[in-house]
């Protein structure tokens, strides 16, 4: 389990990993300088967030101001709904009020909320939220956080890992506004890839590359070298690669355009294509082979195909998502076209220039 990523926590369903509270208020300040009343005289859901262990929650009650939120709701699961692998703690925040009831903890998810009647000015503190006990586990599949997802209208969270396409479908991007966690493989999906090749949906503009760190419960075995616990914080955690955000909010990143070299100053100065004399060609697609994001060419009018991460830097009045190499000419269950010299490259993002007209 040395190479631990989100992959294997959904395989396991060792789902129960915590954003930290940079890694969320570093790509909302993305949102908000674009358009700082995004979230204003709105309603704002978080599912599956406890308020003492889960940083969304914290992050937008002491945003919730600033902001101008309408209502803040947060959801939480049972203890023993059966969507922990490991054994979660009852949180000081319910344990040591006056409603908490230990005949019905374990069973029963929580409801949270924060409204504009019952903010307290300047107060950050979960003791401004309101809450109560749910009907059911907390689920977010239940009928009554479905009635919660249509109250809302911006959707933000983890999700769980192992759920992440029915959490995305519940969702509904075509109604819903959004902003989860999920692995860059995720992209690959076929009930993810026609949303982005529509620009339905998009990856938000904070991560491009590296580890994030995910808190996780008390009780997860550190056997791993991407394992620790924090110094600060005396909390467990794990780092996790291959970490986006997906989301349908607008901002400046995803509109500026890509600086790119020609296709001949390509072949003689980009360290993967200076050894080629031209670009390499499928053996069975009209496309050419980008090994690499900065090496697409400004300048080839057609078919290119791409690595995954080029949706980390796509621009869409810059260029046209076809499809990719196993989703393309608008067949989902096309074969594999991404072969060179009879070998299967790495999967692909089929993408075109838009060139302005005359």
């Amino acid at each position: 389990m040395a190479n631990r990523n989100l992959n294997e926590a959904a395989k396991n369903k060792n789902d129960e990993f915590y954003t930290q509270f940079n890694d969320i208020q570093k790509e909302l300040n993305c949102y908000y300088t674009y358009n700082n009343n995004f979230l204003r005289g709105k309603t704002v859901l978080l599912p599956c967030d406890d308020p003492e262990w889960s940083k969304f929650t914290e992050f937008f009650i002491e945003n919730f101001e600033l902001y101008g939120l309408k209502k803040l709701i947060s959801t939480s699961y049972a203890k023993n709904s059966k969507k922990f692998v490991f054994n979660p703690q009852i949180s000081l925040f319910e344990s040591e009020s006056p409603k908490f009831n230990p005949t019905i903890s374990d069973l029963r998810g929580k409801i949270f909320t924060l409204t504009q009647e019952n903010y307290i000015h300047g107060e950050h503190s979960p003791n401004n939220l309101q809450w109560e006990y749910l009907q059911g586990d907390g689920d977010f599949r239940s009928d009554e956080v479905k009635k919660l997802r249509e109250e809302a209208d911006v959707i933000i969270t983890n999700p769980p890992f192992s759920l992440f396409r029915e959490f995305l479908k519940w969702i509904n991007p075509d109604e819903k506004n959004f902003l989860i966690i999920g692995n860059i493989n995720c992209l690959t999906y076929k009930e993810v890839f026609p949303l982005i090749k529509d620009n339905k949906i998009w990856l938000g503009p904070s991560i491009h590359s590296g580890d994030r760190k995910f808190y996780v419960p008390d009780d997860y075995p550190l056997n791993a070298a991407t394992c620790g616990v924090d110094a600060k914080t005396g909390r467990k955690f794990i780092n996790v690669k291959g970490v986006r955000w997906f989301t349908n909010l607008d901002n400046d990143e995803r509109h500026k355009p890509l600086q790119l070299m020609t296709l001949a100053r390509n072949l003689r100065y980009h360290p993967k294509m200076k050894h080629l004399t031209e670009y390499q060609k499928y053996d069975n697609y009209d496309a050419i082979e980008v090994p690499a994001t900065d090496a697409i060419p400004d300048d080839y009018p057609g078919v290119m195909g791409v690595p995954i991460t080029f949706l980390d830097k796509y621009c869409p009045e810059q260029f046209e998502i076809l499809g990719d190499s196993r989703y393309h000419d608008g067949n989902p269950t096309a074969n594999d076209i991404n072969y060179i010299d009879g070998k299967l490259t790495y999967r692909r993002i089929l993408i075109r220039h838009k060139f302005p007209e005359g």
